[in-house]
Parts: C-alpha cells; sequence; structure tokens
C-alpha cells in the first residue's frame, strides 16, 4: 500500500481547518520528511512538557494576515515514543505594517449613509414616477434624455410619497424595516467568525456555499459596476442642465451627458486607483457638502416665509398643511405599492461598508455598528424631510400673487388650507397648476435656506454613491475570483500593493460602467439591478436563517440581537418586494442567478468552508437515518447493500464497478480495506489514505464510501467490518469478494482466512458474491508503476524549466515516462482490459442466471438490477435450473409462471436435466491435479494427520462430498458447453459445512466450477426472501 504524506507527513485533521485553504506549513521540515517533534517547555504547570496552552494562533487560517499559523503539537507527538530532538525555529512574518484599514466610522458609516442618502436622490426613481403619466408637467419643463433630472427627482418623490404624509411614514419605515432585518442578519453572519474581503458574497459563499455565493457574487459585481454608470449620468444630467440653462451646450443634451459622464467617472478612477485612503478622503468631503445641504433644508423651514414663497405653496410651517397633506391622494394610475417601489431603492446602500469588509480594522464590530447606526440616522433624516415638508408646502398652487381670498370667504372644497391663509388656489381642482408640492420641481430650493447648496448636495450624492459602487464591484469581484469559482474570471484576483488593490477588477469596473453611459438607455436596466441587490438582502437572511437553522456547533455568532425567523420573514419580504418593484425584473434575477447556480453546481469547485448546507445535510442524513431504524424491514424494500472487500479503492476496479452497478444511486456500497501489520505501522497507513481513497471515489463518480480496519490478522480485521460497518438500517447484507486465483500457492494461512471469511460472513447472515474473472482483480502493482512513471514525468518537466531557465537544453532523463497510463496498460494489456470492462457499456448479449438453489432470490434479483442500469440494458436474461429427465417442458412452465409473478423478464429459459450426468474423465483429471499437492495419504495417519492438519483434504472426506465435487465439475462442464459467448455468468454458490469440508477442497470446488468461463459471478444468499409476488 502507498503512504499519503501531507506536509511533513502530519497526520491532518480535515476539522483542524475550517477553510482548509491551503495545508499547513511547517517550520525546519521538507515535503518528504517527518515534521520535526518540538522540544519542551517550562510551561504555566511549572514543568517541561510539550502541551501548549490555548492560543489564537494555533486556529488562525493558513496564509492569515492577521498574525502566523503556529501549529500545536501532533496526538502522535505527544502520545507515541518520545525522541529528543532540535528546536524547530520561527518563521518571521509580515506585520503587514503600511496597510490602511478603516474604522467603523470612515469604513461602514460614513460609506452607508451617503449610499442611502446617494439613493434617495437616485435619477432612476424620478424617470420611473415621470413616465408613470403625470399630466402635471409643463411642456416646458418636460425631461428629456435618458434619465429625469435629479431636481425634477426630488420633487418627484415629494409629489409621491411625501404628500401622502400618513402612508408615507409608512413607506419609509416598511423599508427601513426591510434593511433593518437584513443588517441584524448580517450582523449575525458576520460576527460567526473573521470576515474577510467581498463582503455579501464572502458572507454569503461561506454560509450557503460556492454555489448560491458564486452565483450572487457575480451578479452583485456586475449591478455595483452598472451602477457607476447610472449615479454618473445622473450626475452629468444635471450638469448639462445647468448647461442648457446657460446656454452653454458642447453639441446636445443626450452627447453632452455621455462626455461630462466618461470624464467623471475617469475622474472617479483615479481617485479610486489612488488607493482607498485617498477614495475615503474624497468620501468625507463629500459626506460634509451633503450633510451641509441637508441641514440647509430643514434649516429653511425655520426661517420667517418671504411672502414672495407663498404664492408657490410654501407657506412655513402650519397645522392645518399637514393635516390637509395627511390623508393619501394618490393621482393617476399610482398605489401604494406604486409609490413604495419607486422610494424602496432610495433605501439600499446598507451593503456599502460591508462590501470592503478586507479593508476594515475590525469587521466584524465595524459592520454592525456602523450600519445599524446609518439606517437610523438615514431613516430619521427621511421621515425629517418628509414631515417637514408635508407640514409646510400644499399641494397644489397657482404662482399668481393675485390669486387671494376675498375677506369673509368660506374655506371648504379643495384647498382650505390655503384659504385659511389667504390665498385661492381652488382652480387647481379644475386644471393643472405648476406649483406646490405636487408640481413644481425646485421645493427643495423653494424650502431651503439657501438655494444653490440643493445643487451641490445633489453632486455630492450622486458622486458619492458612484465613488462608493466604483470601490465595491473591484473588491467584490477580486475576493470572487481569488477563490477561483469561476476559472476564466482568475486573472481578476491579483492585486497590487500593500492594500492589495484589485487595479484589474477597476479597469474592468471602468470599462462597464463607461459601455453603459455610453449606451445612455439605463431605464431598461435600472430595476434588474435594483433586484440584484434585493436578492443580495434575501439570501443573507436566509443564509442567517438556514445556519441558525442547521444547529451547527460552529455557529457562535457573537451578535445576539438577531432570530431565526426574523430572518427567514426578511427573505421573504425582499422576495416579495422585488415583485412589488418590477415582476419581469425579478424573474430574471432568478433566472441569471439559477443558470449561475448550475453552473457552479455543475463545476464543483474544490472549496471546502463549512457551510450551513453541509451542516443541513449532515442533520437530514441523522435524521432520515433515524426514522429508518424506526422501519421495520419488508421484502419490497429489500435493496442489496454490499460490502466490496476491493482492498484500496484502486486496487480492483472491476470489482468495485460491479458493485457501483448494483448499488448505483440506490442502495450502499461500501469498499473496504483491511491494513495487517504492526498496530502502530497499519494505523499510520490506513490514516494516511482515508482521504485519499474517498477523494478518488468523488473524482471518479463512484458512488461508494471507503471504510479501512487495521488488525493483526486480515480475517478478523473483515469480521469487524461485516459486524460494524453501516448504521442502523443502512447496513450492509452482501459481501462481494474477489476469487482467490492462485489459491494454491498462496500458503494455508492465506487460504484459511479466505474460506474462514466466507464462514463469517455466512455466519452473520450476509448473503456473498464471489467474482472471478480470468485475467484477475487485483491491478495494485499498475497503480505503483503508473505513480512512479507519473512522479518521474513531473521530475523530468521540473528539471526541463530549470534548465531551460539557465539557458541550456532539457535533458530527457526520464522520457520514456512521458505516456505513463500508455504504457502501463501496455505491460499487462489483458489485465488493464480487464479492469475496466465493467466501467464500459455492455454490448449486446446476455446474462445467463444458472439459478441452482432456491436462496431466496438474491441470485435472480442481482442480475435482474443490473438489467435496469444503463451499461447492462442491451443483456438479456437468461435462465437456466436443473430439472428432472422427461419433464423439462412442465419444470420450464413453472420457472416461467414464478418470473412471471416476480414481474421479471427473461429472454430464455432452460432447463438442465442432464446435471446428474458423470463428468468426462479428463474434467475429472483435471480436478485431481488440482487437489492433489493438498491430500492426505495413507489410511493409518490420515486421522492423526487431519486433526493437526483441517484444511487439507483426506481420501474419507472424497468420498463423502464425491457426489458434490463431481457437481461442480459437471456444472463448468455445461457452463462451457451454454454459456461460453455470456456478458457474465451468474451461478448459485455451493456452500461447504463447516468443520466437515476442508478449506482446499472448497476453494477446489469454487475454482473447477469457474474455470475458463467468461467473467463468473457466484451468488448465494442469506435464505431470506428477497423477491416476492404479493402486493
Amino acid at each position: 500500500m502507498e503512504r499519503f504524506k501531507s506536509n511533513g507527513g502530519e497526520h491532518v485533521n480535515p476539522a483542524y481547518d475550517a477553510n482548509l485553504d491551503e495545508p499547513p506549513v511547517y517550520n525546519g521540515t521538507s515535503d518528504e520528511e517527518h515534521r520535526t517533534v518540538r522540544p519542551s517547555v517550562v510551561s504555566a504547570f511549572g514543568h517541561d512538557t510539550l502541551d501548549r496552552v490555548p492560543n489564537i494562533d494555533f486556529y488562525r487560517n493558513a496564509g492569515s494576515l492577521s498574525g502566523h499559523r503556529a501549529v500545536r503539537p501532533s496526538l502522535q507527538e505527544l502520545h507515541d515514543v518520545f525522541q529528543k530532538v532540535n528546536v524547530e525555529s520561527a518563521v518571521p512574518v509580515d506585520s503587514g505594517k503600511g496597510v490602511v484599514k478603516f474604522g467603523w466610522i470612515r469604513g461602514v458609516l460614513v460609506r452607508c449613509m451617503l449610499n442611502i442618502w446617494g439613493v434617495m436622490l437616485f435619477i432612476r426613481l424620478s424617470w420611473v414616477f415621470g413616465q408613470a403619466g403625470w399630466e402635471v408637467i409643463p411642456n416646458h419643463k418636460r425631461v428629456t434624455g435618458t434619465v429625469n433630472l435629479l431636481t425634477f427627482c426630488m420633487e418627484c418623490q415629494k409629489m409621491s410619497i411625501f404628500n401622502l404624509t400618513g402612508l408615507g411614514i409608512v413607506v419609509i419605515v416598511l423599508s427601513c424595516v426591510v434593511t433593518t432585518i437584513t443588517c441584524l442578519s448580517m450582523s449575525a453572519i458576520c460576527t460567526n467568525g473573521v470576515v474577510r474581503g467581498g463582503g455579501a458574497y464572502y458572507m454569503i459563499s461561506r454560509s450557503l456555499g460556492p454555489e448560491f455565493g458564486g452565483s450572487i457574487g457575480l451578479i452583485f459585481a456586475f449591478a455595483n459596476a452598472v451602477a457607476v454608470a447610472m449615479y454618473v449620468v445622473g450626475f452629468a444630467e444635471v450638469v448639462v442642465d445647468l448647461l442648457e440653462d446657460y446656454d452653454s451646450l458642447m453639441v446636445d443634451e443626450i452627447n453632452d451627458t455621455r462626455i461630462v459622464g466618461m470624464i467623471t467617472v475617469v475622474f472617479l478612477l483615479g481617485i479610486a486607483v489612488a488607493g482607498m485612503e485617498w477614495e475615503a478622503k474624497a468620501q468625507i468631503v463629500l459626506l460634509i457638502i451633503l450633510l451641509v445641504a441637508i441641514v440647509n433644508v430643514f434649516a429653511g423651514t425655520f426661517m420667517p416665509v418671504d411672502e414672495s414663497k407663498k404664492k408657490f405653496g410654501y407657506f412655513g410651517y402650519n397645522s392645518d398643511i399637514f393635516l390637509e397633506n395627511f390623508a393619501p391622494d394618490f393621482r393617476g394610475s399610482e398605489t401604494f405599492f406604486s409609490v413604495f417601489s419607486i422610494f424602496f431603492p432610495a433605501a439600499t446602500g446598507i451593503l456599502a461598508g460591508a462590501n470592503i469588509s478586507g479593508d476594515l480594522k475590525d469587521a466584524q464590530g465595524a459592520i454592525p455598528k456602523g450600519t445599524l447606526l446609518a439606517i437610523v440616522i438615514t431613516g430619521i433624516t427621511y421621515l425629517g424631510v418628509a414631515l417637514c415638508v408635508s407640514a409646510s408646502v400644499v399641494r397644489d398652487a397657482t404662482g399668481n400673487a393675485t390669486d387671494l381670498i376675498v375677506p369673509g370667504t368660506v374655506c371648504n372644497g379643495t384647498a382650505v388650507a390655503a384659504c385659511k391663509l389667504g390665498y385661492d388656489f381652488s382652480s387647481c381642482a379644475e386644471k393643472s397648476c405648476t406649483f406646490g408640492s405636487m408640481n413644481n420641481f425646485q421645493v427643495m430650493t423653494l424650502v431651503s435656506a439657501f438655494g444653490p447648496l440643493i445643487i451641490a448636495g445633489t453632486f455630492s450624492a450622486t458622486l458619492s454613491s458612484a465613488l462608493a459602487s466604483l470601490v465595491s464591484a473591484p473588491k467584490v469581484l477580486q475576493a470572487l475570483c481569488k477563490d477561483n469559482i469561476y476559472t476564466a474570471l482568475r486573472m481578476f484576483a491579483k492585486g497590487y500593493g500593500k492594500n492589495d488593490e484589485p487595479i484589474r477588477g477597476y479597469l474592468i469596473t471602468f470599462i462597464i460602467s463607461v459601455a453603459f453611459i455610453a449606451i445612455g438607455d439605463l431605464n431598461a436596466i435600472a430595476p434588474i439591478i435594483s433586484n440584484f441587490f434585493l436578492a443580495s438582502y434575501a439570501l443573507i437572511n436566509f443564509s442567517c436563517f438556514h445556519a441558525s437553522y442547521a444547529k451547527s456547533p460552529g455557529w457562535r455568532p457573537a451578535y445576539k440581537y438577531y432570530n431565526m425567523w426574523l430572518s427567514l420573514f426578511g427573505a421573504l419580504l425582499c422576495c416579495a418586494v422585488m415583485f412589488v418593484i418590477n415582476w419581469w425584473a425579478a424573474l430574471l434575477t432568478y433566472a441569471i442567478e439559477i443558470l449561475l447556480y448550475l453552473y457552479v453546481t455543475v463545476k464543483k469547485p474544490a472549496v471546502n468552508w463549512g457551510s450551513s448546507t453541509q451542516a443541513v445535510t449532515f442533520v437530514s442524513a441523522i435524521s432520515n437515518a433515524l426514522a429508518l431504524t424506526r422501519v421495520k424491514d419488508h421484502v419490497k424494500n429489500f435493496r442489496p447493500q454490499i460490502l466490496a472487500l476491493t482492498g484500496s479503492a484502486r486496487c480492483r476496479p472491476a470489482l468495485l464497478d460491479l458493485a457501483h452497478s448494483i448499488t448505483k444511486n440506490y442502495g450502499l456500497c461500501i469498499t473496504c480495506e483491511v491494513f495487517v501489520g504492526p498496530k502502530s505501522e497499519a494505523v499510520e497507513e490506513m490514516n494516511a489514505g482515508m482521504e485519499k481513497n474517498q477523494l478518488w471515489l468523488r473524482k471518479t463518480k463512484r458512488k461508494a464510501f471507503y471504510a479501512a480496519v487495521a488488525w493483526e490478522s486480515f480475517r478478523e480485521g473483515v469480521e469487524s467490518l461485516l459486524q460494524a460497518s453501516g448504521l442502523g438500517r443502512m447496513k450492509p447484507n452482501t459481501l462481494m469478494i474477489g476469487f482467490k486465483k492462485h489459491w494454491r500457492i498462496a500458503g494455508k494461512e492465506s487460504v484459511q482466512s479466505y474460506v474462514g471469511i466466507l464462514h463469517d460472513a455466512f455466519d452473520f447472515e450476509y448473503g456473498i458474491t464471489v467474482l472471478r474473472v480470468n485475467e484477475g482483480l487485483d491491478v495494485s502493482h499498475l497503480v505503483v508503476e503508473e505513480e512512479e512513471m507519473i512522479k518521474a514525468a513531473k521530475e523530468q518537466q521540473d528539471l526541463d524549466k530549470e534548465m531551460m531557465q539557465n539557458g541550456g537544453k532539457s535533458r530527457a532523463l526520464f522520457r520514456k515516462s512521458r505516456n505513463s497510463s500508455q504504457q502501463v496498460a501496455k505491460m499487462n494489456a489483458s489485465l488493464a482490459e480487464a479492469s475496466t470492462q465493467f466501467k464500459k457499456k455492455q454490448p449486446k448479449g446476455t446474462l445467463d442466471v444458472w439459478w441452482l438453489f432456491d436462496d431466496g432470490g438474491l441470485t435472480l434479483l442481482l442480475p435482474y438490477i443490473l438489467t435496469t442500469r444503463k451499461k447492462w440494458k442491451d443483456c438479456k436474461l437468461r435462465i437456466f435450473v436443473p430439472g428432472q429427465p422427461g419433464r423439462c417442458e412442465v419444470d420450464r412452465e413453472e420457472m416461467k409462471s414464478l418470473l412471471q409473478k416476480f414481474r421479471i423478464e427473461c429472454s430464455d429459459i432452460t432447463v438442465i436435466d442432464d446435471i446428474h450426468v458423470a463428468p468426462r474423465p479428463e474434467s475429472m483429471r483435471k480436478l485431481e491435479e488440482m487437489i492433489e499437492p493438498f491430500r492426505l495419504r495413507g489410511d493409518n495417519v490420515q486421522t492423526e494427520a487431519k486433526r493437526q492438519q483441517p484444511w487439507m483434504i483426506t481420501d474419507e472426506e472424497l468420498s463423502s462430498f464425491e457426489e458434490k465435487t463431481n457437481l461442480q465439475v459437471r456444472l463448468n462442464e455445461l457452463l462451457q458447453e451454454n454459456s461460453k459467448s455470456a456478458n457474465l455468468i451468474i451461478v448459485s454458490m455451493p456452500i461447504a459445512r463447516k468443520e466437515s469440508v476442508s478449506d482446499y477442497l472448497y476453494m477446489a470446488w469454487l475454482d473447477v466450477l469457474t474455470q475458463d468461463l467468461p467473467p463468473t459471478l457466484l451468488i448465494r444468499g442469506n435464505h431470506k426472501s428477497v423477491l416476492t409476488f404479493y402486493s
């Protein structure tokens, strides 16, 4: 057997490193040497010991940036015989000096507030309202181009939301509820371990696995890249509008928008590429401008109202105005849900801080604190602005200073609040007015203390959101590519500088944003982007629920203010909001996510993050296994559960493939190996090969488990496997073993062990199947040769590379090993071919079933199962049964009737009525030559010798079992005559009574029965029914 060596030969517990990013690096050792046992130290216990006290460095992942990963003493170092060794040296670790890291205020709070406030001024929402058919938009103010102006956006939101004061509060609160629940779930996830770069992608992928994370990560990065274009176009629209007011257009509106947009995105790219420190400084400047603009609005509402502003509907704070605006006044086709769909994207942006999680000093503390506070501050801001405008501006105003109320007029009907304040705006009920909070696009300018600051705030909102998205997209893409989920995107994983800046990611984000700026029409893609963000929120909530539901011991979030059912509600709420905003965009989002999910599932990336999906799978398996224990066995539900003695999973592929063909996805198949020898050596070899063999089974798509035991003897090892394998009802019931081809030269201990295993299997009521292939089953020597040749080829490749680097020519020292697998096959072509014969699709032919003894039906059931498999579907069943001379037709009809009741179809039924005929003399001579070396001669010595050598054959034994011996010889003759061309022969296996039939005689029976035939499978059930004709 081969020894599997990890770094330094240490036995690595898979639970030791949850992420399995890479194997640990052991200091002072090479890959070919065992790790040096570390010396004892004076510990906290006051004496020398190899044991170490608990320390955080033992639990770090390989390549951890926050500290050097220490390696604790292995169990073998503490348990094995002590060896005095030298002290191992420590490896200096780069402390990461010079890396820029942000705290929770600059890294999370500022970014989230800017992104949420920026979305409030998001022009896409205004465009939706502009297209909804507001007849109140005058012709000279009708918005042109791809997207509405930001000022129009802001006023439209006041029209449709802030004047529905009562329901407007509900809209804002409901939006905050969705984001708050998501933030609580995100806080739980990010405090359940160290959070690296990648934000939402990292959290979802580590919680739900690469399939969910890989699918949402790609579309989330793309959404951020396109969002850059949308924010920049919004900024450009406002600039172009100002240019138009001063008659300074360069070309025309649409082309000027493209020019300004591209110049802006180049400027933003320069800030981002300059480094996170510059980007953070720019965000601070933009935040200050935006805060001043917001304060400007609030301050303006407390200043005395100029008389010139009253004709436009602004009167300052007034209870009558507030009460009049409280009731909803939906106009046109607008409803609560349409208004909600317009406002909700303004509440997004809560992932702006999480997206740069790799650049935070303490992501676990910063993300929950900064994001929650940002939601509270921005939510209060939205409510404050909404209430201020609703309490000071009437819905409709004429803008005519002469529309005054005649003293003594009774105020009723429409515009009552304005009437009480001395203005007659009742004409707005009959015709569209151009002023008031429902009509005037300059309400914010009208209310504010200094109008130009609103434009500055608009610039700040759009640029800050664009900059945040420009930084987020490359960071998420880089984290996704580092995990190598999509191999084609691997090039974007590379980072530059001490901050590991994703320069390539910046460039691809820049290209995408420029492309969409050039297209100009963002209206179609806008709903999809909003749904992309919501899909991320939904999966974050579901990740928290799923991790809590799995109840994995590894789910221990430091943040306790979450609830699994609240997270599930949040996930469902996000899905509902997706359809409220845009149903077709929601369907498209799901379709894209499902396609990416299926792609990642098919590719099966080689990662193991200990996801909650794995935990739930384990819990489900345990639950189902326990449920099975409450179900009594029934013959209709019998399935062959095979324990295959293959040795190493690669050593007997034909045996494994046949077992796998029978069990496939519908039964249990365990491939077993027994390590024989001194316990210390056998256990070491066994531990080294466990993961290697299971990995080979998985890669070659054999649906089987690998099990191994270490014992002093082979028979004892198999006996333990027969007794202890399986779990509950999922327990093997059939032993599959290869025929011992070289039994005549193997030695008595080996033969005794082999026959003893068959006896043990019968004792434990197993069914037995013995496979014989003339070329043999064991290809372990070919496996060794192949691995040696592959190793030699690798050495040759490394040598060639080294020679070429030094300017020399490569030397073909191992040139002969280039095509290793072909050469191995040529060394033993027949064995190599035979070892793969059951892996391939079987040609048209027959499965010949010689059902000689009723064993409960296993001899018939297994070949029937084979015919239902894809590889064997072209093989027809032929049934051979023994019969009495003169009644062949009766026996055939009886068997035909039985098969019909079993619903088993066969192409032919043959009754053998000459099975009792004596075998030919030449056949008997072959048997005699076969057993001659194992016979005891002489009547006087046989009794005593038999006691001392029970495995030997005596004349008395041959005489007692003469008929049974002759039957095996005769059966081989019949098999030669009738089944020489079969794809597979299935024959009822003879049973040897314990302590009556010697081991060598029994082996002779099996040998003579199956020699010189196509692949033959001997089967003997445990004589309990596995077939029934009852429903």
